[in-house]
């Protein structure tokens, strides 16, 4: 009785074992506490806008800028690479799951071989062996090494996701940068445009007023000279825009010389994007989440590193058939199986399992830091923009007046010049003034754009760690369309 039921025992036994795992159970750690954004106090935007998750950018209202950002996920080779390492990561978590299952194989072979005439090899010192059979192999998991191994892997591929989708935001977000300047750029080239014309009427108001003797040539080279300063701005308002075309090409995947932007209208609204609170700032950030799932991966190797102080287990068997002659290989009087388990204990290795769990927990707690870094680093960026679009909101609005006035103040002198009360010097004065005042006014507002949309990035741009436990780890269809699907 006690022979029948020893192997139920052993096997119960073995079951039981193969349940557990060895190393710390993952528990997230605490992040810093940030209970409010300081920069929002006392700033209540009148309609803040709605942050569409797929779309975030729809926001603006540029039919323009939209179509250039769903070129982002389709055509940007940073977020191929991105998207490719997700599937090697997926993929490793596979090779890993599949480590947990027995390994079975088929083989067949034949082999001659043969020697000199006094050996004992026959037919005329040759021999002829044919082999055909399955073999395989299992690593029982006692310990949970394979386990906390599928968990690092899964962790990590999760990671990966989440990589991918900051990669996403990070490009629609540059690519919305250099949108806005490009835009900036065409209404500094409009100004531009606009005293150019303004330089040619001082000019011939000069040359007239010499033609009557009211004025000497020194007005005219002046006025020369300011016409000609101004078109020299206008080449480098041009040089700024090709640049900017030219690196959202690039981010959309074509070659600089393939994309031509037609000009477009700057907007002169800046949508307001509620920060909401700290909390959720963690679960919106896919930077934050990739920090967390790495730690999750660091806290299972730690689990991977103290199974090699435990024996491993191997079952491993075969069942071949073995015959001189081809025909006939397969009958029952050919069959040769094996069976039987391996057990292994490394006794001694110089201190490398020490060194190796010693190594696992110190890679865990940098992983720690670098999550709690990932986290303050996400509080500060959005502190930034909110305080960013805060202080450039009264900014912009002083800058409004400062232009108002500065116009103002151009049609008194240049009036004042033709009456003959004012020199010229005074009016390019005026004139420089008034530019340089609509010039900040139109970086101002470019400021603010970039900053709303650098808002929208640090928010996350409507991402959820949630879909992290979702189907291909998050991961859109229209993301998965960049690279080809394994």
């Amino acid at each position: 009785m006690i022979r029948r039921t020893s192997p139920l025992v052993a096997l119960g036994l073995t079951a039981g074992l193969a349940g557990c795992a060895v190393g710390p159970n993952y528990h997230r750690p605490a992040a810093p506490p940030s209970p409010r954004f300081r920069a929002a106090e006392g700033w209540q935007p009148a309609v803040p806008a709605r942050i569409v998750p797929s779309d975030w950018w729809s926001i603006y209202r540029d039919p323009a800028l939209s179509h250039l950002e769903q070129q982002v996920a389709v055509s940007n080779q940073n977020l191929k690479a991105a998207v490719a390492a997700y599937y090697a990561a997926r993929e490793a978590a596979g090779v890993t799951r599949g480590s947990l299952f027995p390994s079975i194989n088929l083989g067949a072979s034949q082999t001659r071989s043969g020697g000199g005439a006094a050996t004992q090899f026959t037919f005329g010192g040759a021999r002829t062996a044919n082999q055909a059979g399955l073999s395989g192999s299992w690593d029982v998991d006692l310990w949970g090494r394979l386990r906390r191994e599928l968990q690092s892997a899964n962790a990590r591929a999760q990671a990966s996701a989440a990589d991918v989708a900051a990669a996403q935001l990070s490009a629609q977000d540059a690519l919305a940068q250099d949108y806005f300047q490009l835009r900036a750029s065409e209404q500094e080239l409009r100004l531009l445009k606009t005293l150019v014309k303004d330089d040619q009427d001082s000019l011939r108001i000069a040359q007239n007023r010499v033609n009557a003797g009211v004025t000497t040539l020194a007005d005219v080279y002046a006025a020369r000279t300011q016409l000609e300063s101004t078109q020299a701005q206008e080449d480098t308002a041009l040089l700024n825009r090709a640049k900017l075309q030219h690196a959202i090409a690039v981010l959309i995947g074509r070659a600089p010389s393939q994309l031509s932007l037609a000009q477009g209208h700057f907007a002169v609204e800046v949508p307001v994007v509620p920060a909401g609170v700290p909390s959720r700032l963690l679960l919106r950030r896919p930077d934050v989440a990739a920090a967390e799932r790495s730690m999750a991966s660091a806290n299972a190797d730690i689990g991977v590193a103290e199974s090699a102080w435990f024996p491993s287990l191997t079952l491993s068997g075969s069942y071949d058939f073995d015959s001189a002659l081809l025909s006939g290989l397969l009958k029952a009087s050919n069959a040769v199986w094996s069976f039987g388990p391996q057990v292994a204990l490394n006794l001694f290795n110089g201190g490398a399992t020490i060194a190796q769990t010693r190594e696992a927990r110190a890679t865990y707690d940098e992983s720690v830091a670098t999550y709690r870094e990932t986290v303050l680093g996400a509080f500060q960026q959005v502190e930034d923009d909110l305080a960013t679009l805060h202080f450039l909101q009264s900014e912009y609005a002083e800058e409004l007046q400062a232009v108002a006035d500065a116009k103002r103040s151009e049609t008194l002198t240049l009036n004042q010049y033709k009456a003959g009360i004012a020199d010229y010097a005074s009016v390019l004065t005026a004139q420089t003034a008034r530019l340089n005042a609509e010039i900040t006014a139109v970086s101002l507002q470019s400021a603010r754009l970039m900053a709303s949309a650098d808002l929208i990035d640090a928010l996350g741009g409507g991402w959820k760690s949630s879909s992290l436990n979702g189907p291909n780890d998050g991961v859109t269809q229209s993301l998965s369309s960049t690279v080809d699907s394994p």
